[in-house]
């Protein structure tokens, strides 16, 4: 006898109300405090293509869609006094205004309800706060920013939502500016300084054989979270570039000058695994085996 319609829907119904919650694409996420998920990030995200100043392979759209959830990228004004998303300067790579940039992610965020992306912005320039908030305002993108309980105080590491918490209260964007973010003034910018260390970028050495404090100076690791700046550079008679050709080792899960590796060297110094990881080239190398790996699944 056919079952009609009706009645399948009906018998579909417990499944549907029982389906375990996911959280960034993954239900073991779902209970575990932001402080305590390790991220792959996409360093310089907004910067794609082939040219040698260039970071990623892919636009920030396909870096979301392909699972990264945490983008960094620099800002710059342009010649015209502008706020664009730059590498190093206007002149050298633009890709567009932040405006843009922030828009991208808040159409991204509309269509995926079970997710929480964080930003790390650059204020290369050192600009006022209030540039950053006219781009924010204008993108539309503000009303996903969390904001902690204990704005204008700094949130204690062990006190994070977890993702879950973000999720169901829609509060699934998580921004960090590394100067002059004043949470006084717009407390969804948070300053990347009193949360985070990071250890030393522009690496040549393809070991990654250091995992010191380079930011900020002689920082006191305890109660912060931090950022491994895991990307390889090649000197070219003083000049760095990324390393593209190295990318697959880099990027791999495990091995010499793999992820795992300055993770666990990190992680030895530390006693825990490091929040994020950022990566140039994330397509190249298996990142999300390497994030699986930091996070115990």
């Amino acid at each position: 006898m056919k079952i009609p319609s009706l009645a399948l829907s009906l018998l579909a119904l417990p499944h549907l109300l029982w389906a375990e919650p996911l959280c960034n694409g993954r239900a073991a996420y779902c209970d575990r405090p932001y402080s305590n998920t390790s991220f792959i990030g996409a360093h310089n995200s907004p910067f794609v293509g082939f040219m040698p100043q260039q970071n990623q392979d892919i636009s920030v759209t396909g870096q979301l869609n392909l699972g990264i959830r945490y983008l960094q990228g620099q800002t710059h004004l342009n010649a015209w006094g502008k706020l664009h998303m730059c590498h190093t300067s206007c002149f050298l790579e633009d890709a567009g205004p932040l405006e843009s940039f922030l828009h991208t992610v808040k159409v991204w965020l509309d269509s995926h309800p079970e997710d929480v992306v964080t930003l790390l912005i650059t204020n290369g320039d050192r600009l006022d706060i209030g540039r950053f908030q006219q781009a924010f305002d204008a993108s539309g993108i503000v009303p996903y920013a969390y904001v902690p309980m204990t704005s204008p105080e700094t949130l204690a590491r062990e006190s994070w939502p977890t993702l879950e918490q973000l999720i169901r209260y829609g509060k699934r964007l998580v921004v960090f500016l590394d100067y002059h973010a004043d949470v006084s003034r717009v407390p969804y910018i948070l300053d990347q300084y009193a949360y985070y260390f990071e250890t030393p970028f522009d690496t040549t050495d393809p070991d990654f054989q250091q995992c010191s404090i380079d930011r900020p100076p002689n920082a006191n690791p305890d109660g912060r979270m931090y950022v491994v700046n895991h990307y390889l550079d090649l000197n070219i008679l003083g000049i760095l570039i990324p390393d593209r050709l190295s990318a697959p080792r880099t990027n791999s899960p495990t091995g010499d000058g793999s992820i795992g590796a300055q993770a666990d060297l990190c992680k030895s110094i530390y006693r825990r695994t490091p929040d994020v990881v950022l990566l140039d080239f994330i397509t190249q190398g298996d990142v999300f085996k390497a994030q699986d790996m930091l996070n115990g699944l």
